[in-house]
């Protein structure tokens, strides 16, 4: 017979529909199967049982951010075949009552402690063996931040946690926040900052006391609005919230510095804002870097032979009337209407 036969070609289309429709029957009989690697069901056993003994710590468990866990339903496996299967295939086996079935596994939104501690039945069939769970205390940094990033590495305020200075210097969530005894709300801070921060970074802490600074120990700035404490693509030592120039930090604030300008003054630009100004604090007005402006030009505007950057004018020779430069270069941080900023 000749492959070009209709009356093959028919049979073959006949086959290969009754192939998938057999297989079509075969997959809605039958539940779909957790994800490889999931934790059984069976060996959770819910909140109220870890009540019994934590009975302080699952009541103050409504009052933090976690509590949102309980309305998890991802991962929810169904216990029983779906309403297309056959009534056989749920009945209770043997001679048994509907009343000896296994007791349904508890949910992922029921779940709460163990979704950060893991399955508690061996815990609790142990008698409360601390080995038999996952107790964060005297745990490795990693292990700690890895459980947490679980749920968080996907928000845009955490995501780049792993390349963060925070975590090369081995520190972790539990460092800063305590989800059961935390004394800032909303984030579970274990101290408000900038005490917080002061904890590590001692070296900070006096820039806040000189006589020109951002108002930090005012409680006015917080530490975390310039920099962003779980790490970010940029400037990796300071986690900074800014881009390569490193000065969308300090535009939150100083909008009118923003631009874009005409007439863009290059170190801004190029460099960022801290090329002449500390962000912390400085001895000096405005937080410049130098106590004198001319002498913060002059580092730029000097004679150096294969540099684009203008030279200051002849007669500009530093005496008492040139030494305050932006009396005249007003406009310093960009102009749109003259080029040496006069405005």
């Amino acid at each position: 017979m000749k492959p070009s036969n209709p009356r093959f070609l028919a049979c073959l289309a006949g086959l290969m529909l009754a192939v998938l429709g057999a297989a079509r029957v075969s997959a809605a009989g039958s539940p779909p199967t957790p994800p490889a690697g999931a934790s059984s069901p069976a060996n959770y056993v819910g909140a109220d049982t870890c009540a019994q003994c934590h009975e302080e710590i699952v009541k103050s468990f409504a009052r933090t951010p976690h509590w949102k866990i309980t309305f998890d339903r991802r991962g929810e496996w169904p216990s029983s075949p779906p309403p297309s299967a056959s009534r056989s295939s749920v009945s209770p086996p043997g001679n048994a009552k509907p009343a000896e079935r296994a007791k349904p596994p508890v949910k992922p939104g029921d779940r709460a402690c163990e979704s950060c501690h893991g399955p508690g039945g061996e815990h609790v069939q142990s008698g409360g063996d601390p080995a038999k769970i996952f107790a964060f205390k005297n745990r490795a940094p990693e292990e700690i931040s890895r459980r947490c990033l679980s749920c968080h590495q996907f928000g845009e305020e955490h995501s780049n946690f792993l390349r963060s200075a925070h975590k090369i210097n081995q520190a972790n969530c539990l460092d800063c926040h305590s989800p059961h005894h935390f004394t800032e709300s909303p984030f579970i801070l274990i101290k408000a900052q900038p005490g917080l921060c002061y904890g590590c970074h001692q070296e900070i802490r006096p820039e806040f006391s000189r006589p020109f600074h951002h108002r930090v120990d005012e409680k006015l700035v917080k530490c975390t609005d310039c920099h962003n404490q779980h790490g970010g693509f940029l400037a990796p030592q300071t986690q900074l919230r800014t881009t390569a120039a490193g000065r969308d930090a300090c535009l939150k604030c100083h909008a009118d510095k923003a631009g874009p300008f005409v007439f863009e003054h290059a170190p801004l630009v190029t460099e960022g804002c801290t090329a002449c100004h500390a962000p912390h604090g400085s001895s000096n007005p405005r937080l410049l870097v130098r106590s004198q402006v001319n002498t913060l030009c002059l580092e730029c505007h000097t004679v150096t032979f294969g540099s684009a950057v203008r030279d200051t004018p002849g007669f500009h020779d530093q005496s008492a009337q040139y030494q305050a430069c932006t009396l005249c270069h007003v406009a310093i941080h960009g102009s749109n209407f003259n080029q040496t900023f006069f405005r």
